[in-house]
């Protein structure tokens, strides 16, 4: 069984040959780290002497603005992450309705489809990353966002209509050019904190769920499986994923609250796939190499068949050391 047909039959919830591997998408310090261990050269080497499955291939950079201006422009000029964004005083629908959205037309899909031409039989998860639920924060201003979610939720609902609008356009041309190249709608909101829900469930029914669950039909409507990326403690809206369709979920924070592999298997185990597990707060981090491999095994004891082992988070950073990789890598495939 290759990588492709293991991956898309562990997504589809039916036991494989073995339990899957993803190395995830290691920061950019990292990578000269691994090289050095692995004694390798490229990304894709590395991935093949690690037994990767998954290829993470989005269509980053196809927004190409004639002059240079983001796909959102969500920022006042000068402001950083976290600060008030241009909707912060806006109590008008209308007002949102006039501002510079992005235009479809600016779109260019060639290097993405290039990409995709060259994943050869891996897993090829793709789509835009649909951050909408961030992107509309930023909007706000993460504070004024859940305030005027009270306060103005018709203002809310616009600015959200208005992003999710262009991601529905934007993946279905994709998708479209694309076609059997994809395997699996790959897309990502963190939901939760270390302890919780970033706003209350009632909040999700209001203002989030009713534009997540049509982006998870558009990829169902194209054939793909449908993989949502969440960080934090998110137990509590995972039944509400299953009934809108999400196959997947990725990347169980092991330490967030009831995140733990014990408690997903005993909730959702069959109900959904899992892609992750393995902690990289404490474990990966300061773990031994046999730590690792007992912490793999655990995983899958519990939450497999239908499970990818890989790290609790894909940005695998500089801290955590190559042998701990390796032995991730070992115990996974073994």
């Amino acid at each position: 069984m290759n990588s492709r047909d293991r991956l898309k039959t562990i997504i589809s919830k039916q036991p494989a040959d073995r339990c899957g591997f993803w190395l995830g998408c290691p920061h950019q310090e990292t990578w000269p780290i691994l090289h050095r261990y692995f004694g390798t050269t490229t990304a894709d080497e590395l991935r093949a002497r690690l037994g990767d499955d998954f290829r993470w291939m989005a269509p980053w950079n196809a927004y190409r603005h004639p002059n240079g201006k983001p796909m959102f422009d969500m920022r006042r000029k000068g402001a950083g992450h976290g600060a008030a964004g241009v909707f912060s005083d806006c109590d008008s629908v209308a007002e949102v309705d006039a501002f510079e959205w992005p235009n479809l037309e600016y779109l260019d899909f060639t290097a993405a489809l290039a990409e995709l031409d060259q994943a050869g039989e891996t897993y090829r998860a793709s789509g835009f990353w649909c951050p909408f639920f961030h992107e509309v924060a930023d909007f706000f201003g993460m504070e004024n966002y859940f305030v005027k979610m009270y306060t103005h939720p018709e203002v809310v609902h616009a600015v959200t209509r208005h992003v999710v609008d262009f991601y529905l356009e934007a993946n279905t041309r994709f998708f479209k050019l694309a076609g059997d190249r994809v395997d699996g709608f790959f897309f990502g909101n963190d939901f939760g904190t270390q302890l919780d829900l970033l706003v209350s469930p009632a909040m999700f029914d209001e203002f989030i769920f009713p534009y997540f669950g049509q982006l998870t039909r558009l990829g169902h409507q194209h054939g793909l499986q449908v993989i949502l990326h969440s960080c934090g403690a998110v137990s509590r809206v995972i039944p509400k994923l299953i009934e809108l369709g999400v196959d997947a979920l990725h990347p169980l924070q092991a330490h967030a609250a009831n995140m733990e592999a014990e408690h997903l298997a005993r909730e959702f185990k069959g109900r959904i796939a899992f892609i992750g597990g393995i902690d990289t707060q404490e474990l990966l981090v300061r773990g031994t190499p046999e730590q690792i491999r007992a912490d793999v095994r655990r995983v899958k004891r519990t939450l497999g068949p239908c499970l990818v082992v890989s790290p609790s988070h894909e940005a695998v950073l500089p801290d955590v050391p190559p042998a701990n990789i390796a032995a991730m890598s070992d115990a996974a495939r073994g």
